[in-house]
């Protein structure tokens, strides 16, 4: 997973290829911070066009432009403006604080609240809307990954 924003953050900054690196693409209107790392999955594109959403579960923040070897736990399903906008939940990868995380159901339940409530409504602010549709367990997300990385695959043999 490539991190674009660390935990905690109110700036929302993206990866812009054509610059070749990280740039702030504007701040959140409100005083929510994101809950979690957020990112992306080099070599892969979502149903919206952009690379699939990630999430990784830390205690402390990474920062943007780190690289980060994940698994998937769980993912959550939102539609936004542009259609469908997953965000595939993960843990870094052999992580020992988080290895006993495998599923949707071994994340707490304030934590799933937090993610949920902070997805919500981060949008809102700027006029746009997003609607919630729920997590689902680790087989989904990792089917939206597979899915992605063949998306991405098709796309760049037709080029």
């Amino acid at each position: 997973m490539f991190i674009e924003i660390p935990k905690g953050s109110r700036n929302k900054y993206e990866y812009d290829a054509d610059l070749g690196g990280i740039k702030l693409d504007r701040f959140l209107f409100s005083s929510i911070t994101y809950p979690a790392d957020y990112g992306f999955f080099p070599d892969t594109e979502g149903e919206d066009g952009d690379a699939l959403d990630a999430i990784m579960l830390v205690d402390k923040p990474t920062f943007p432009g780190c690289r980060v070897d994940v698994r998937p736990v769980a993912v959550l399903r939102l539609k936004a403006d542009e259609g469908s906008d997953d965000k595939v939940v993960c843990v870094p990868y052999e992580d020992p604080a988080w290895a006993d995380l495998e599923t949707l159901e071994d994340i707490p339940r304030q934590l799933r609240r937090e993610i949920e409530h902070f997805f919500s409504i981060y949008k809102e602010p700027e006029g746009r809307s997003v609607e919630l549709i729920g997590f689902e367990d680790r087989d989904v997300a990792e089917r939206l990954f597979e899915e992605a990385r063949e998306r991405f695959s098709s796309r760049d043999r037709a080029q």
